[in-house]
């Protein structure tokens, strides 16, 4: 058993209020306490008030990405505890998070928070048919997987608690520092350029994979999202993440998906997977005749595209397929 010493390190803009006390109280009764709780919140936004007052804030620029992709000076332990700011982690989660980083060798542990399974039957047929997302039967290695047309898929079905992933939701994780820096997590700051940022967990997790670093997915009841009405409601909001879900889906598979293939038929795959992704999404719009839907996921995938041709894009390590036959 390594060292257990970690800092939390969490994302805010300081507005989730009680949620954001309820996670820091949270952190304070864990039976493996942080050695330092750091929060780095969006410049220009305030710090917040009736916090349990042992917590240090760090102001850095605002984004998804540019609020998670930092270099970290501040922060002396081996390991660190990613956060966003609406979570409540159960008093024994953290020791749950090392124990399962030692027992499977893994570097990065991220506990299931969204769960895809509970979806009715309706939604989970809609996003199977468009490709954003599928379920797949439990195999016994692998949570969540990175598809071809740069959705993902999601094990319906768990029987234990640990199984290896590509991808996961970032509002928690755990992993050594070292590790999350070697990724460079900055050179994607692509994704903080629209005003609703769009698949930033997924290129992060993508891109520890591709680099080789080893993400195991905990199914338990240990971490609870507490913002339970977070879904985009507003018009103007539902427009902006749609124009800003084509842009990134765009850039994501180009950049990670298509160009990590060598193999003609592989690419092939590829494209097809991905224009079978646009034509059903352009097919449901003209259906509806929501041609202002339409036309921001036309612009979204031009924009796209646009972004490929004007930066010089580096290819990445590509990840061994030494994980498909471990087991855990």
């Amino acid at each position: 058993m390594g060292t257990r010493r970690y800092t939390a390190a969490i994302r805010t803009l300081g507005t989730a209020g009680e949620k954001y006390i309820r996670l820091l109280d949270s952190l304070n009764s864990q039976t493996i306490r942080p050695e330092a709780i750091i929060v780095y919140i969006a410049a220009g936004y305030g710090i917040p008030q009736g916090t349990p007052g042992n917590e240090r804030y760090v102001h850095v620029r605002k984004g998804m990405v540019a609020q998670r992709a930092l270099d970290y000076k501040e922060i002396d332990t081996e390991y660190i505890l990613f956060l966003d700011d609406d979570l409540y982690l159960s008093p024994g989660a953290v020791e749950e998070f090392f124990d399962a980083l030692d027992r499977t060798g893994a570097d990065v542990v991220s506990p299931d928070v969204y769960h895809n399974s509970d979806r009715s039957f309706a939604g989970k047929a809609m996003m199977l048919l468009s490709g954003r997302m599928r379920p797949r039967r439990d195999d016994g290695v692998w949570g969540y997987k990175v598809m071809r047309n740069g959705g993902y898929s999601y094990n319906e079905s768990p029987s234990k608690k640990i199984y290896f992933s590509q991808t996961n939701a970032g509002a928690c994780f755990l992993c050594r520092k070292e590790d999350f820096l070697k990724i460079h997590f900055e050179d994607e700051g692509w994704v903080d350029e629209v005003p609703y940022a769009m698949g930033e967990d997924q290129t992060m997790y993508y891109k520890m994979y591709l680099n080789g670093l080893k993400i195991i997915t905990l199914y338990n009841d240990s971490v609870v999202h507490l913002d339970a009405s977070s879904s985009v409601s507003s018009g103007d909001k539902e427009k902006l993440r749609i124009y800003a879900d084509f842009r990134f889906k765009t850039i994501f598979w180009h950049r990670f998906i298509y160009r990590q293939e060598t193999n003609f038929l592989a690419r092939s795959a590829d494209i097809f997977c991905i224009g079978y992704y646009y034509l059903f999404s352009i097919a449901v719009s003209l259906c509806k005749m929501r041609f202002d839907i339409l036309r921001l996921k036309i612009q979204g995938i031009r924009d796209g595209i646009r972004f490929l041709k004007h930066n010089n894009q580096t290819e990445f390590v590509r990840f061994s397929d030494a994980a498909e036959s471990e087991t855990i």
